[in-house]
């Protein structure tokens, strides 16, 4: 029921109103339990761990969420926040806005996930490129980019391990 919605839910024998609208609290209660629970092992060091943590809040979006996690210089999280809503192949990531909220903040690191709505984590170039971008505004800043992670349907992409950062 991740990805179900009212309407659907209204569409099907047996289902009134009341019953779709508890079906998706039940559904949003369980997601919010599971980010709970991932919430206590996570360590950001590890994209793995991290990309299991935010799994369940982004692989079902309709449109392209820009995150960004804010660090400290133990590498534990201070904030995240999404920084960008976009289509449903694209989300403009402003390099400015991320590193105006990372000194807001005061993060030592940051991390920027994004999610494919189409489920295939592979980063575009455009991907590429804003990583790039992101990791020398960093560098200048004294903030470094940690990694920057896509996150698909129960599978992710993480510069840092394809070696891009």
């Amino acid at each position: 029921t991740a990805s179900v919605s009212l309407a659907k839910l209204l569409k099907m024998k047996g289902i009134g109103k009341v019953k779709a609208i508890q079906l998706l609290c039940v559904a949003e209660l369980a997601k919010r339990m599971a980010v709970r629970t991932r919430e206590e092992r996570i360590s950001f060091h590890n994209p793995e761990s991290i990309a299991d943590r935010y799994m369940p809040m982004m692989r079902h979006l309709k449109k392209e969420e820009v995150l960004l996690l804010m660090l400290d210089g133990k590498m534990k999280r201070i904030a995240d926040k999404i920084i960008a809503t976009g289509t449903v192949n694209t989300a403009v990531l402003d390099t400015r806005e991320i590193f105006v909220e990372a000194l807001r903040y005061e993060a030592v690191y940051v991390i920027v996930l994004h999610n494919h709505p189409s489920g295939n984590p592979t980063p575009s170039k455009e991907d590429i490129a804003v990583t790039k971008r992101l990791k020398q505004a960093g560098e200048l800043l004294g903030i470094p980019l940690k990694d920057h992670i896509i996150i698909g349907d129960n599978a992710y992409s993480s510069m840092q391990e394809l070696g891009l950062l």
